[in-house]
């Protein structure tokens, strides 16, 4: 009903239709407006493009939460092997200690000894990392962060010392250790008799052991003076009994073909390989498997790094 609109009144008391074709168009136009221009259908779009944000960052998050969890895991498993490796190289499987320690540089042990700590400490803090990205702890995650910080150093100290000092171990480092210690009875102190016939035992073992004779071979003691001279003929010394090949017993097979230094009846190759060998391979395996845990490591704190910011108090 639009008497306002529609009609005007005359004097006969009848109505005349006024502009009812403006009025017809302008009808006819709000029904054709389209219906984007709801504001209920505005508010739809918006909230289904925030639930696909949301989604989306839901998904981001749970990728990047899988993947410090897998990195911690490979983390924990080689501060396991990293600790089992160290330990096998301290227990001294070869009997090589004395002679490093007669040296006054046995830092490559020392090396070893700092991985053990960093192995467990390894296992200790990737455990944490695990339960601090699966609660999105920032508290967690932040003192997670700050020890492996402080392990890493430890770890990259443990590395460096193993690798540098692999250069350390030189024949002639071993050659004058063995002329002035093998069989020396003139020692300045119980440590030094002590360390002396401790290096004096590891050269007996090696030299049977490995059916080797000094560091370069059976000359080293005609060539050199040492202490085992001093006190030994060269007649019926001319250089240690355990430089003779043995029998099943543990006795020279001809004693006077080896004084003479017949070919076949002493042992005419050197023990440095003997020493080096198994030193240089420990020692390599604690600097180069350390510098990858370092490597893997650094990836998983940038990665925890980069969660940790994320994550809101």
């Amino acid at each position: 009903m639009l008497p306002h609109i529609c009609s005007v009144p005359l004097k006969e008391g009848h109505h005349q239709i006024w502009n009812l074709g403006s009025f017809l168009q302008e009808v006819s136009h709000f029904r054709m407006m389209p219906l984007c221009f709801s504001p209920w259908k505005d508010r739809r779009t918006s909230s289904l493009h925030e639930d696909l944000k949301m989604a989306k960052t839901d998904n981001g998050i749970r990728i990047c939460q899988g993947l410090l969890i897998l990195g911690n895991v490979v983390i924990g498993m080689c501060g396991i092997a990293l600790t089992a490796e160290c330990i096998f190289f301290v227990s001294d499987p070869h009997g090589l200690y004395p002679l490093l320690e007669a040296t006054e540089n046995d830092d490559i042990y020392a090396a070893a000894w700092i991985g053990i700590f960093v192995g467990f400490a390894l296992l200790a803090l990737s455990i944490l990392g695990i339960i601090g990205v699966m609660k999105s702890s920032k508290t967690l995650l932040l003192v997670y962060i700050i020890l492996m910080l402080i392990t890493y150093a430890f770890e990259m100290a443990s590395c460096i010392t193993a690798a540098t000092h692999r250069d350390f171990l030189t024949p002639n480092l071993f050659l004058k250790q063995m002329l002035e210690r093998y069989l020396n009875s003139e020692t300045d102190n119980n440590n030094d008799k002590w360390m002396t016939e401790r290096v004096t035992k590891t050269w007996d073992n090696l030299m049977l052991q490995n059916q080797c004779c000094g560091v370069n071979g059976p000359l080293d003691w005609q060539q050199y003076t040492s202490a085992f001279r001093m006190t030994h003929n060269d007649a019926d010394y001319p250089w240690p009994h355990n430089c003779c090949v043995m029998d099943t017993r543990g006795e020279p097979i001809n004693l006077d073909g080896c004084k003479l230094g017949v070919s076949g009846f002493y042992n005419s190759n050197g023990c440095y390989d003997a020493i080096s060998g198994p030193l240089n391979r420990q020692a390599w395996g604690v600097a180069w498997f350390g510098f990858a845990i370092l490597c893997w490591t650094f990836c998983v704190l940038l990665g925890t790094m980069f969660y940790w910011s994320r994550i809101a108090y």
